[in-house]
């Protein structure tokens, strides 16, 4: 019987190659010129000479599923290319269309930002604040979240009221837009939640944000509670946007801003079955917060 030849691991094709053993010679390593190129040239080499390897020591058929893996893995590299083609176009659209054409305002807003509004909306793909109402470079400070919720005060730091203090007490904005939506996940769930969910929250994320909004649900299951669930949910979508309101007044800056007429806030509803907007502006001689936390409404309107 024939005795198989060793099999060496530490066997390098590149070694036996004059011409591209200089590539990595001793004098190019030591001049600095050893190139990523020539990096990424020797690495892809060996996963290559690694994947023939496992090939050929797999059972039948196991060549043909690791090209079938190899050719799925490049689809969904040039798909994955292909959408960033597609954001490139759209950049460079902007870019000749609007940033170059628009050069001096773009180069002002390099310098410094001076927006009158902040919107906190959801981070529901369908509900882009600058695409429904507009928004221009330097118009809005906007932060979105789920289900566009304002958490109160005394429950500590969050990027929604860091955004929150930020706009209002150093971009010194004049208007607050809270923007809720139809068919908000972020409400479902929160409506979905059971009552003795409000204190097992912390193996959930979602639920412990959107148990923020506790008490619009409460107020939505009482006040809709001969209805359907997708209307209870349609009914807690606008009442979180007047506890989000609510919760606004409980940060003293910005409640003296209200008072003292610096700063007026607004509630805004999104329904993109029908593409209406409400909007309403809270009434803060008006409202009485220790009447259930009840606001009054002013300025209302409908846009349809």
């Amino acid at each position: 019987m024939a005795v198989p030849a060793p099999f060496s691991l530490s066997s390098d094709s590149l070694a036996s190659n004059p011409a591209t053993s200089k590539i990595f010679s001793p004098a190019a390593l030591k001049s600095g010129k050893f190139e990523q190129t020539h990096l990424r040239f020797f690495t892809a080499l060996r996963r290559n000479q690694g994947f023939t390897l496992k090939a050929s020591m797999g059972p039948s058929g196991f060549t043909e599923k690791l090209n079938n893996k190899k050719l799925e893995t490049l689809t969904e590299a040039e798909d994955d290319c292909d959408i960033f083609n597609d954001l490139k176009d759209r950049f460079l659209s902007f870019k000749k269309n609007k940033y170059l054409k628009n050069i001096e305002q773009f180069e002002n807003l390099a310098k410094a930002q001076a927006p009158k509004f902040m919107v906190i909306a959801c981070a529901d793909s369908r509900v882009c604040p600058s695409n429904i109402l507009g928004f221009q470079p330097g118009d809005a400070f906007v932060i979105r979240n789920v289900a566009n919720l304002v958490p109160p005060f005394e429950s500590g730091p969050s990027e929604t009221n860091a955004a929150l203090e930020f706009a209002v007490n150093t971009l010194l904005v004049e208007n607050i837009l809270v923007i809720g939506h139809s068919c908000c996940g972020g409400i479902r769930a929160l409506m979905s939640m059971q009552d003795n969910d409000d204190e097992n929250v912390e193996n959930s994320f979602i639920k412990s944000w959107v148990v923020v909004g506790k008490n619009a649900r409460v107020k939505a299951k009482a006040a809709a509670s001969n209805l359907s669930f997708d209307q209870q949910c349609t009914h807690c979508e606008k009442e979180s946007i007047n506890h989000s309101l609510i919760n606004l007044l409980s940060y003293p800056w910005i409640e003296e801003k209200v008072a003292n007429e610096k700063l007026s806030i607004h509630g805004g509803y999104y329904d993109f079955i029908d593409c209406s907007f409400e909007k309403w502006t809270l009434d803060y001689r008006g409202t009485k917060l220790e009447e259930n936390g009840r606001i009054a409404a002013k300025n209302k309107i409908f846009w349809c």
